[in-house]
């Protein structure tokens, strides 16, 4: 495998310090709040108050149009502006109904952060470049990500950064701006495209927006961490007379509960998603949202130069019924009590490949084990294990980087996946016709790393 120099140098480049939430027992957070074993003995009144309410909210749906799709269900439950999963709770931790990497250890949001300058200087160091992320969480990748900026400013030296959060959540808005401008100097204008404003506490200038079109354009960075998994998606069963949409009804037993129907007939979604599709599959898991924004990422690379990298848990075009719940760290049943947990399925890698063909190349997936490997994670984990003060901090940097890596942990599952512009990967055959000049180096990640 080729070196990677400029890895090697920015890796080595990164201060040795543990970031500051760590506790004297672990990294992030101790291991028993890791996975999706734990459950809460109890639940809020209000949170009772907001299942009632979102149910009756689906049930008069549904009464007065007819069975909805999975997709519109997903979009009610999620993003309802008043009963909302994601609007008004911080879903996030051990209190929470998930933990994702960032909040486990420092160094995945660190080594994003690396892949993001590696790649600008892969692109020809330009004078000015954004750092996007989608679905951003409580903002801890970022705020790792941001160090990193600020610790190789030396070769970021006379470049222009600005942050641009894509967010829909009041609750993540407030607890992001906290934790990157420490609610210093903030602008809120909530009618606005723009509804948050600020300076990050290492001084680059950062919004808010609720919608990526909103984001102006230029040389871009996008950071999509379990963004895409959240999207609507329909649901397709092939039957004797084609393939029909799985939508949501009343329980006619049961009239205060739901249930999964098959379409009679071809819904709109189904004749205009499906086409001639020659799947060998049953059913199939189709989010054309997904399909719009990755195509707008696509749209803006080609234009005005930048990557993408997606990490989430996905597959390649081979999985079928993936739609499922998660509360209290637990598999939650996806039509029980909605708006009180969440609810995701698995990316469909392949689709977002297809959606993008012809404007950009994509590199991946890859497990998550192999891209933080090529990323240098076993360097930088032993440079922090050698800054631990006690063994119990030590012991809390081994078991986060076990739970990331392991691939019977989160290793496997979670892949990684790239968008990039065509003149970045030149294939075999285009290099061999080059008759002179330089080669663009492999792209972090999804080359083996030598040190």
């Amino acid at each position: 495998m080729r070196l990677l120099p400029g890895l090697k140098y920015l890796c080595r480049g990164i201060s040795s310090d543990i970031s500051g939430k760590a506790s004297p027992v672990c990294t992030r957070l101790c291991a028993a709040q890791w996975t999706r074993a734990c459950s809460r003995t109890s639940e809020s009144t209000k949170e009772s108050t907001q299942d009632s309410m979102m149910l009756k909210h689906l049930i008069s749906k549904i009464k007065s149009t007819g069975p909805i799709s999975v997709a519109e269900y997903m979009r009610e439950v999620l993003t309802n502006p008043v009963t909302g999963y994601y609007q008004h709770r911080d879903i996030l931790g051990s209190e929470g109904d998930f933990i994702t990497s960032p909040e486990i250890s420092q160094i995945f949001g660190e080594l994003l952060g690396v892949w993001c300058v590696s790649e600008w200087m892969a692109a020809g160091k330009p004078r000015t470049f954004q750092l996007v992320e989608l679905g951003p969480g409580r903002g801890t990748l970022v705020s790792d990500a941001l160090r990193v900026f600020s610790q190789l400013r030396s070769v970021l030296k006379g470049s222009k950064i600005s942050v641009h959060l894509i967010e829909v959540s009041p609750k993540f808005g407030d607890i992001q701006a906290q934790l990157l401008t420490e609610g210093q100097h903030l602008l809120h204008d909530p009618r606005s495209a723009i509804y948050k404003t600020g300076v990050t506490k290492t001084g680059l200038p950062i919004s808010w927006y609720r919608d990526l079109q909103d984001v102006p354009k230029g040389f871009s960075f996008y950071l999509a961490h379990e963004f895409f998994d959240v999207l609507p998606i329909h649901r397709f069963q092939k039957t004797k007379q084609g393939w029909r949409e799985i939508l949501i009804d009343i329980e006619p037993k049961s009239p205060e509960k739901l249930r999964f129907v098959l379409a009679p007939h071809a819904t709109l979604a189904s004749k205009v998603l499906i086409q001639q599709r020659n799947d060998e599959r049953d059913q199939i898991e189709i989010c054309p949202e997904a399909g719009v924004i990755i195509q707008n990422i696509a749209s803006r690379i080609t234009e005005d130069g930048g990557a993408a990298l997606i990490a989430d848990y996905g597959h390649n075009g081979t999985k079928t019924d993936t739609f499922r719940g998660f509360r209290g760290h637990q598999l939650h049943d996806v039509l029980t009590a909605p708006g009180t947990a969440d609810l995701t399925a698995d990316v469909d890698f392949s689709y977002l490949r297809q959606m993008t063909e012809g404007k950009v190349t994509s590199l991946g997936p890859i497990p998550q084990h192999q891209f933080l490997k090529n990323m240098g994670i076993d360097v930088r984990l032993q440079v922090l294990l050698r800054n631990a003060a006690d063994p119990n901090t030590g012991k809390g940097l081994i078991d986060a980087y076990d739970m990331i890596m392991n691939p019977e942990k989160m290793g496997k599952r979670f892949k990684f996946f790239a968008l990039l512009p065509y003149n970045r990967v030149l294939s075999r055959q285009d290099t061999k016709s080059m008759k002179s000049g330089p080669t663009a180096p492999p792209v972090a990640g999804f080359s083996e790393l030598q040190l």
